[in-house]
């Protein structure tokens, strides 16, 4: 007992050591969206459930998820990778933006953002529509702005290390972010990162960057092993039409040995562009790429006995100093050049629960290994984060203070309180709160540049009850009410000025335009808006009322307003501006007289 806490309380110190790591992710990233359905009817047109939408999530995807993990385990996140100038783009620069990333992302004109959206019922995933998949590499113009922001990124989270060289994670998944100019330019520039991660469905392209860690999955790592055509397999052309597509590679144990070719069971993710990856229920082979391999070299043999005794050719074959072969729900096999291979294990879960998993036990990994830790403790501490984010449907996501619970170290910042929460966490701490005899203050709004005007009406809120709740509106919808040049502020950064005042005690984002959704999820006791106008020309109004609510508007302080500032800021130096003064009070500059704020990369 003595034993396995002494074992905690060293995985613990090392995800308190990695905390504000620098680490750089580049890759494809994409949105993944999840909508939540009831059925309990067929249509009548054919045998196929009728469906009506309930819900609807979205999340980050790819490496976009990967970076998201980095954050919320608690490094410094920084997410390079070409999106599309689209609203699937929109959404998930807001999903950067509330996980604390920071968004390096280059807008693609023409080139959309792509989109995996899963329409679930009962918790069991229906159907998946992809969208947005780009048939044509970046364009010249969009490889050169991908290699300025690569360039820019890595100074600046140097110089925000205090010199550190950042960690590297590259996630390429065969959507085109990654071309061969930009994989030329990270080859070439390895030595001004620390560590390296790679996470590649074609490990061969990336033989030169000699990697820190890869972390194939199995089906990837065999089919590695069979393009290069490894000692003790033996490969063989079955005659096929070229018309049904690439020829069949098969991959097993030498003729006359017990190799078996066996390619029925469950259909896994395909490759981008690749015809399929089937795995057998007994995962004794793998198809994919047009590739078979077949684990079964002998009785008794299974995929993390193979995935063992292959990992030193893995090595040699990608230059990593550290494999690590994951094996969905058998876990993973992980080995070094030194010492022996160590072996982790996960449960099964639904296939709706451990999306993006592999995400998290990259970041995981990624961090321990930058923090210097032994490879068998970045092992297990990987494997933990990953089988504590798959309980529940939805992309994977582990947070630092999630993971330190789990090893019995729960964080203690901020006395215990968390601000910043999310909709389903502020619903379960609305309810608690009511049950314990407090009044609910809810209050909304963009708080795009927080000033005194915002600050006096927050602590006017505050006063009518016992807990005041902020919901902020998304960078999206702000530029939906505001206007393209809204907001000066990206979320994360309005949000963490809300979560540092004393009389905010929750702060939400919301996606909508309107908070009606979080009004009827929190049933708040009273609702506050500003202005100088009466309760009744409050839209919201109605739904608070029926709800069992009070609305109460608040006056705004003279002359202070988030407009002015904006006013003033552009003003300056303008010729023919008067100066600008403490008076607050708003200057004439709109429209074409205004210079044009900055915004991301084009």
């Amino acid at each position: 007992m003595a034993r396995a806490a002494a074992q905690q309380l060293r995985l613990a110190d090392v995800v308190q050591s990695w905390l504000g790591r620098p680490v750089l992710v580049i890759g494809d990233a994409m949105l993944d969206e999840w909508r939540f359905a009831d059925s309990d009817r067929l249509c009548r047109e054919a045998p196929a459930p009728v469906l009506t939408l309930r819900r609807r999530i979205s999340a980050a995807g790819g490496a976009a998820n990967t970076a998201v993990n980095i954050a919320t385990l608690g490094g410094r996140s920084m997410l390079v990778a070409p999106v599309g100038a689209d609203a699937p783009g929109d959404e998930l620069h807001d999903c950067l933006d509330l996980a604390g990333v920071w968004d390096r992302t280059v807008n693609q004109l023409g080139r959309p953002t792509v989109v995996k959206r899963r329409m679930l019922a009962g918790d069991q995933i229906l159907l998946r529509e992809d969208s947005g998949d780009p048939d044509d590499p970046l364009s010249d113009t969009g490889v050169d702005y991908l290699l300025t922001a690569l360039d820019c990124a890595t100074e600046e989270l140097r110089a925000a290390s205090g010199g550190e060289d950042p960690t590297l994670v590259v996630c390429d998944y065969g959507l085109g972010a990654l071309s061969a100019p930009v994989r030329a330019w990270l080859v070439a520039h390895r030595d001004r990162y620390a560590t390296v991660a790679l996470d590649a469905h074609d490990l061969a392209d990336w033989r030169g960057l000699g990697p820190t860690v890869v972390t194939p999955s199995f089906a990837e790592a065999t089919r590695l092993l069979a393009r290069a055509g490894t000692a003790g397999l033996y490969l063989e052309y079955p005659e096929v039409d070229p018309t049904d597509g690439p020829s069949e590679l098969t991959v097993g144990a030498a003729p006359g040995e017990a190799g078996m070719r066996r390619t029925d069971g469950p259909t896994g993710e395909p490759t981008p562009g690749e015809s399929r990856v089937a795995l057998t229920g007994n995962g004794l082979s793998v198809t994919g790429t047009g590739v078979t391999v077949n684990a079964e070299a002998g009785a008794g043999v299974d995929r993390a006995l193979l995935a063992e005794s292959r990992l030193a050719e893995l090595r040699a074959h990608t230059g990593a100093a550290v494999v690590a072969v994951t094996l969905d729900t058998e876990g993973a096999v992980v080995g070094g050049a030194d010492g022996e291979p160590s072996r982790s294990h996960s449960t099964p879960v639904p296939a709706s629960h451990a999306v993006g998993a592999g995400d998290v036990y990259l970041a995981a990994m990624t961090l321990a290994l930058a923090a210097d830790a032994p490879l068998s403790t970045a092992a297990q501490l990987a494997q933990l984060a990953a089988t504590s984010t798959v309980t529940s449907t939805g992309t994977c996501v582990c947070r630092r203070e999630d993971l330190l619970a789990r090893l019995g170290r729960p964080t203690t910042e901020g006395a215990g309180r968390q601000v910043l929460v999310g909709t389903g966490d502020l619903t379960e701490i609305v309810a608690e709160q009511r049950r314990a005899g407090r009044s609910i203050v809810f209050t909304n709004g963009c708080f795009d540049v927080l000033h005194r005007g915002h600050v006096r009406y927050l602590e006017q809120a505050q006063a009518l009850g016992d807990l005041l709740v902020v919901a902020v509106n998304s960078d999206s919808s702000v530029r939906r009410l505001k206007g393209p040049d809204r907001p000066v502020n990206p979320v994360e950064d309005r949000t963490a000025l809300l979560a540092a005042l004393a009389c905010v005690d929750h702060v939400v984002v919301f996606e909508e335009d309107s908070p009606t959704a979080l009004i009827e999820a929190i049933r708040p006791d009273v609702y506050v808006k500003g202005g100088d106008y009466p309760p009744e020309l409050v839209p919201e109004a109605p739904l608070v009322r029926r709800l069992g609510g009070q609305v109460r508007t608040l006056g705004y302080v003279a002359d202070r307003s988030t407009s002015a500032i904006i006013n003033r800021i552009r003003a300056y130096g303008q010729p023919g501006a008067p100066p600008v003064t403490g008076s607050g009070d708003p200057l004439p500059v709109t429209g074409a007289d205004a210079p044009p704020l900055p915004g991301r990369t084009p």
